[in-house]
């Protein structure tokens, strides 16, 4: 199974950005002990602070993988065009956060990628990105491809 993780803006700072917010790990270690907890799954990763360049790389890898985990940070709540490229490729996408944006500020509460998405996991820290692994390994076991 080969599963691309892309983050959004400002999340190449997590481990420095607001800790109280988004914890003290940076992503770089806890993706490592992903890869190890999922040896089974190719776990690939990319990350923008431009809009443009997500767009870009759900264009490219949309089509090819099994599954993509999407923090689109700040631009949830903001861009239509993310919406509009996840409905665009065939590769399901899950929605992560790593705060509860429902227990923040007013604007991140309305989500512009949500409705594109298979489904949307938040407030869990940056377990939320094991929890759409697991979301879309389930997936994966209920509808099998055949080859």
């Amino acid at each position: 199974m080969k599963i691309l993780i892309i983050n959004g803006p400002n999340l190449n700072l997590l481990g420095r950005r607001e800790p109280g917010i988004y914890g003290a790990r940076p992503f770089g270690d806890y993706l490592e002990e992903l890869r190890k907890q999922y040896p089974d799954v190719e776990i690939s990763y990319f990350q923008s602070n431009c809009e443009g360049e997500l767009i870009d790389k759900l264009h490219e890898d949309g089509f090819i993988l099994d599954g993509i985990i999407l923090n689109a940070g700040a631009y949830t709540h903001t861009s239509i065009a993310l919406g509009d490229a996840i409905r665009a490729i065939s590769t399901p996408v899950i929605e992560v956060h790593i705060s509860n944006v429902h227990q923040r500020e007013e604007f991140r509460h309305k989500s512009m990628i949500s409705s594109a998405c298979m489904g949307v996991i938040c407030g869990f820290g940056l377990d939320s990105y094991r929890l759409a692994l697991e979301a879309l390994l389930a997936r994966q076991s209920v509808n099998p491809v055949i080859c």
